[in-house]
């Protein structure tokens, strides 16, 4: 695989990649570069987060070596749960992401490094730099009531930031909603002796078109562990307007998810309806559904055929 296959995949379906340029040049440069992910553990692990856990493992088969961080520390301070519920969950979403395919992939729990004197140093270096309201800003689109936040709401995105040098990271993947915590990283970090690094942003997926997925709200996720026939009804009952691409949940899906985890995308449909039809890519894709060549019910199948084959691994966890 040369260079611009290797960038092709690791941009593949990204909001954002910053820089592009810093990326190839790791590329070029470093053998086995570091890419990782943190992941608060609340909750199901649901397709939300699979679209950064597919996004690691593209980065995994270009010759990453992939760490996933379960944040057991960063959990609590954003009041998602007590100890116990964390120390569980920690667990659970581990044998998750192992049934995904990361069974050979380091996992570390945060509260085995996030004591150590450097890393406690380090976040009170930065903490002089920034202040409290942009420190409040970053933390926007993460926390749940940034109105009312509490003080260790403030110190995250500073753990955020220090997770990425202990590490060792050279490439950060998130979804986009994480954005102004990693500019504020690629800002600092420089200050504390570590190189700046690229960020990969995943797009944000609802069903309803509009409010993300959240554990919190049941009704708005499909869990990794859910039912054939409960990813069945939520496919159906997702957004998926006809002809219309751009903020179709059911497509969102299909583009993130389907596509970049099987050779083909293939839609079985009666021969009335125009047989069954193959997809090697999301543009593909895209062109045959926006020119009404595709029907809803029939994209809403396939999709749904295909992601229960692929959460079949982890809805035995």
């Amino acid at each position: 695989m040369n260079l611009e296959e290797r960038m092709e995949i690791a941009r593949r379906n990204a909001e954002e990649v910053c820089m592009a340029g810093e990326l190839k040049e790791l590329l070029e440069k470093k053998k086995a570069p570091v890419a990782y992910c943190g992941y608060e553990v609340s909750g199901e692990v649901h397709l939300g987060h699979l679209i950064t856990a597919v996004k690691l493992m593209d980065l995994k088969n270009i010759g990453f070596n992939v760490k996933i961080l379960l944040a057991d520390w960063h959990t609590y301070l954003n009041k998602k749960g007590n100890w116990d519920y964390i120390h569980e969950l920690s667990e659970l979403w581990r044998m998750v992401f192992t049934a995904f395919g990361f069974d050979k992939s380091e996992f570390v729990l945060g509260s085995t490094f996030q004591k150590k004197p450097e890393y406690i140093e380090n976040i009170l270096e930065m903490s002089t730099k920034v202040t409290i309201n942009r420190g409040l800003r970053s933390m926007q689109e993460v926390a749940r009531d940034i109105e009312n936040a509490k003080v260790s709401q403030v110190i995250y995105p500073f753990m955020q930031i220090e997770d990425i040098k202990s590490l060792g990271v050279d490439v950060a993947v998130s979804g986009i909603d994480q954005r102004k915590i990693h500019m504020l990283a690629r800002e600092l970090l420089p200050a504390v002796g570590y190189n700046a690094p690229v960020c990969i942003h995943m797009p944000i997926i609802s069903l309803k078109g509009e409010e993300k997925m959240s554990s919190s709200k049941p009704e708005t996720i499909i869990s990794v562990r859910d039912s054939p026939e409960d990813i069945r009804k939520k496919i159906n009952r997702a957004y998926c307007p006809p002809q219309i691409a751009e903020g179709n949940s059911v497509m969102d899906i299909a583009k993130l998810l389907v596509i970049p985890s099987f050779p083909k995308f293939k839609i079985e449909r009666d021969d009335k309806f125009g047989s069954d039809v193959i997809f090697e890519n999301a543009a593909e894709l895209e062109k045959t559904y926006k020119a009404g060549k595709l029907h809803p019910a029939d994209l809403k199948r396939g999709v749904t055929e295909h992601l229960t084959k692929l959460l079949d691994k982890t809805r035995r966890v």
